[in-house]
């Protein structure tokens, strides 16, 4: 009979691939993930089938954390620019709080190992933000503008925002305000 798994080991397989993938890339060795999280390779294999089941796994651990950190007391009810900053000042926060994470993402989010099952549960936990992008654009953005090119411009300043954070934290506020200030007048007329 099979031992139970533990969730403490999952989760520092889960932590160690966060870093490793966040500073080597989705190529990162899963040798190398276990021994960080402190186990042997094929314990690591226990957990995960494969190094892709890992992947999505931690694509997935990663989406859930960030759409639970975006949407907590989202109001559904606001405006939409009232909105729209609960997102942008809750994802500038989880950002700098979770540096590794974010990048991780960025790298997993590009990675063809991650599958459109994965993609589509991910985004899944977004449908309220998604529907404000949209909003937003009907009710005034740029003519033409796509949800990719919006959620992309977004992440753009977002990324630029948190990386100018990063170097100089005591003006955190200045540059969450500036970036939205940024976002909001490209996204409305």
């Amino acid at each position: 009979m099979a031992r139970p798994l533990s969730e403490e080991k999952r989760q520092a397989i889960l932590a160690s691939a966060t870093e490793l993938v966040a500073t080597l890339g989705t190529g990162a060795a899963t040798a190398k993930i276990a021994r960080e999280a402190g186990l042997s390779e094929g314990t690591l294999f226990n957990y995960f089938a494969s190094k892709d089941e890992l992947l999505n796994q931690l694509y997935l651990e990663i989406k859930t954390d960030l759409g639970n950190a975006l949407l907590t007391s989202y109001p559904s009810q606001a405006s939409v620019r009232e909105r729209s900053r609960h997102v942008w000042n809750n994802f500038i926060d989880w950002g700098a709080k979770h540096p590794m994470k974010r990048k991780a993402m960025r790298q997993l989010s590009v990675s063809e190992r991650i599958t459109e099952q994965s993609r589509r549960q991910g985004n899944a936990a977004f449908g309220d933000i998604n529907r404000m992008i949209e909003e937003s654009l009907v009710d005034g953005g740029p003519k033409g503008c796509s949800m990719a090119f919006a959620g992309g411009i977004f992440e753009a300043l977002a990324e630029t925002t948190l990386e100018f954070i990063a170097r100089d934290p005591r003006q955190r506020e200045h540059y969450k305000e500036t970036g939205f200030a940024f976002f909001w007048s490209g996204m409305s007329k």
